[in-house]
Parts: C-alpha cells; sequence; structure tokens
C-alpha cells in the first residue's frame, strides 16, 4: 500500500542531524516500518543516530555529504556537473513542482535529493512513481557511492532504490564544470558562488535524470 510518509521519513533522515531529528526518530522508525526492505535498510542509519552524540553526527555527515562530491545530495550534479544542462534541468525540475502546486520555501536549489522526496510525498502514487523512476538512476549512483565509503546513509538512497518501479542505469561521467558560463546564465546565489535560478522561468518541460543515450527499463 502507498505510504507518501516514506519518503518523508527519508527527506529527514537525509537532513543535516539536529535535536528535532533525533527526537523524531521513533515516529521515523514506525513509519518506515510498513515497509520491511525500507526499514531493515535503514535501520543501521537509525540506531546510529539514536547513540550518537549530536555533534559527532554533525561532523560525520559534513564529512559525509559536503566534503565528497560523489556524495553530494544534488541531484544533477552527477549527471550534468556544472555543465549548463544542469541549470537547464533546475529549470525543468522547478516547473514540474509548480505544476503540482509545490512552492519549496528551502533555500536549496531544487535538485536537493531531501527536498525533491518532500515533493514526492505530495504526490499521488502514480506520479510518485513516475519521478521517483525517472530519478533512481541517480539516486543508485550516489547509493553506491556511500556504501562503497561505509556509510550509513547508503541504505536511505538504497531504500529509495528499492520503492523505484524503475531499475537502475549506471552513469556516464558528467561533463567538465564551466561555473562562469552557469553564473552568466543564471546569477550568484547567496554565497556568492552557486549558481541560483532566474525569475524568469520558461514553460515546462519534461525533467530528464536518465544519464545520456539511455532511457526507463523494466520494472521490478
Amino acid at each position: 500500500m502507498y505510504n507518501p510518509m516514506i519518503y518523508r521519513a527519508l527527506a529527514a533522515l537525509l537532513g543535516y542531524p539536529q535535536q528535532e531529528l533525533i527526537d523524531a526518530l521513533p515516529e521515523i522508525r514506525e513509519v518506515l516500518a510498513g515497509d520491511e526492505q525500507v526499514a531493515r535498510g535503514v535501520e543501521p542509519l537509525l540506531q546510529r543516530l539514536a547513540a550518537g552524540e549530536l555533534i559527532e553526527l554533525q561532523q560525520d555527515y559534513v564529512q559525509v555529504f559536503d566534503r565528497s562530491p560523489s556524495h553530494s545530495l544534488h541531484l544533477f550534479e552527477h549527471i550534468h556537473g556544472e555543465d549548463r544542462a544542469r541549470g537547464q534541468a533546475m529549470v525543468d525540475l522547478i516547473e514540474e513542482y509548480k505544476a503540482h502546486g509545490f512552492e519549496p520555501v528551502s533555500e536549496e536549489l531544487p535538485d536537493y535529493v531531501p527536498l525533491f522526496l518532500e515533493f514526492l510525498s505530495l504526490c499521488e502514487a502514480e506520479e510518485a512513481n513516475r519521478l521517483l523512476g525517472d530519478a533512481v538512476h541517480v539516486l543508485a549512483h550516489v547509493a553506491g557511492k556511500l556504501a562503497d565509503s561505509g556509510s550509513d546513509y547508503a541504505g536511505v538512497l538504497q531504500a529509495l532504490v528499492w520503492l523505484s518501479p524503475v531499475a537502475p542505469e549506471p552513469l556516464s561521467v558528467p561533463p567538465i564544470r564551466d561555473m562562469d558560463e552557469a553564473l552568466e546564465t543564471f546569477g550568484p546565489g547567496i554565497d556568492g558562488v552557486e549558481p541560483l535560478l532566474k525569475p524568469t522561468l520558461p514553460q515546462i518541460a519534461p525533467v530528464n535524470f536518465y544519464p545520456k543515450g539511455s532511457g526507463p527499463t523494466a520494472c521490478h
């Protein structure tokens, strides 16, 4: 049975650890218990979050995600790098959000995985499955990198691969970064470096999460 709260619970686990997250772990565990495979995969992370010192958990999170580009939680970075195609993909994704009445309030870019999962939690089952199936290639790629490094966070991404109706495909290496071009197109972010979207957006277009030259594969 479809439970959109699973996406919200997984999104919370991928966020920067705060006391609010630690306090919510029993509720998160209860939500994830609705899918045995998901619950089993995420349990090591739940146990570590429950037992660890908050400052150490935060330091580990920074080490895993902020200092390891291969673990980035920005979906399009793994497909496009900083090529101009990444900016267009973000435009398409935010238009997808708006088409479903979702207005992100986060300062994060639209391809940030926890934000994407929050969006999925608001979609009907069929639409959530379609979008997750589109993104699963990137999610599986990051899951593999996290697993290779021995991180318990791999279980969260692997849970999303399990939930997807589409089997993941390997990713090709993203293009060489061209930040100057991205800045010229989208303008600087709040830190003066990261490109953000301009207010004027084109009409909605399909979001392309697929590796170059590939498409959807058979369902599980």
